[in-house]
């Protein structure tokens, strides 16, 4: 390991952005390239690669970054991310990484640890807290059952304030690109707050198609995910939906960027503009396959 005594401008050298073909990281990396800032994607396809279950991957990645943008897949959640998070962070910091800003999730007990440990990693950081995003629903977890018609969760009547990756990746760039955000947490939300039903209607209005919302138990979603050889752990994260934690929205978009954030109706419209909610005889393939990133934070 190479430990450097001087950090790294997070300007004039590349930004490593983990998990740079996911839902905010190829965002944010595109953000970046039309600044022309330089960047580099950190994925198991990356030059060079980075795999968060290969620590022999990590040092040569971060090699010669002043900033990393770091997304934890599948979640933040899991067992060992935290640790994992740290002893990243730490490497970073002692390779002469100067800035790190870290994606979290609102409300997670995982998260926390994981944001306590890139705090005390040395380095300059940010955390930026979202909720559940939009872009489940047409680049994640949520596709398929929208695809079949039925969303089929197990969320009851709880209400969850949704927000749009492109304001995670406009907030993520403002904080990498600038220095007043160093030391700070901004927690990020859409305006209002939607239970799955009406996100149910609303796609059934854009699409024309028949999408409904059936509440499950948590045990029948379970075997759901397991039949389909997705990770069950998923399940436990809709607990922060149903005990109502993150139920009201917050104004971190607006605080950051001077805007307010972005509706789920816009989404809704612009997204089905694309094409990716038509019925799978008659769509496109998709050029934008989702890459390792999180679920939700």
């Amino acid at each position: 390991m190479t430990f450097r005594t001087e950090r790294i401008s997070p300007r004039s050298a590349p930004t490593l952005v983990i998990g740079g073909t996911g839902k905010t990281g190829r965002r944010v990396a595109a953000r970046l390239t039309a600044r022309d800032l330089p960047v580099r994607i950190g994925s198991r396809s990356g030059e060079p690669p980075f795999d968060w279950g290969k620590p022999e991957t990590w040092e040569a990645a971060v090699e010669g970054t002043g900033a990393v943008y770091i997304t934890y897949h599948p979640d933040l959640g899991v067992p060992g991310a935290a640790e994992t998070v740290g002893a990243f962070s730490r490497l970073a910091v002692a390779t002469g990484t100067r800035r790190l800003v870290l994606l979290s999730g609102r409300g997670e007990e995982g998260a926390l640890r994981a944001e306590r440990e890139v705090r005390e990693s040395g380095a300059e950081w940010t955390v930026v807290r979202a909720g559940w995003f939009f872009q489940n629903f047409s680049e994640s977890l949520f596709l398929e059952p929208v695809l079949a018609g039925v969303l089929a969760l197990p969320t009851a009547e709880a209400v969850e304030p949704f927000v749009d990756a492109e304001d995670i990746a406009d907030v993520v760039v403002e904080v990498l690109a600038s220095d007043g955000h160093v030391g700070r947490i901004h927690e990020l939300s859409g305006p209002r707050a939607l239970g799955f039903r009406e996100v149910a209607a609303e796609l059934s209005r854009v699409t024309g198609r028949d999408i409904r919302y059936t509440p499950v138990a948590p045990e029948a979603y379970r075997e759901a995910l397991r039949g389909k050889g997705l990770p069950v752990e998923f399940a436990d994260l809709f607990r922060l939906i149903l005990d109502g934690r993150n139920a009201h929205p917050v104004d971190g978009v607006r605080e950051v960027l001077g805007r307010p954030p972005r509706d789920f109706t816009h989404y809704a419209r612009e997204t089905a503009a694309t094409g990716v909610w038509n019925p799978p005889e008659t769509r496109a393939p998709s050029r934008d396959a989702p890459g390792g990133e999180p679920i939700r934070p």
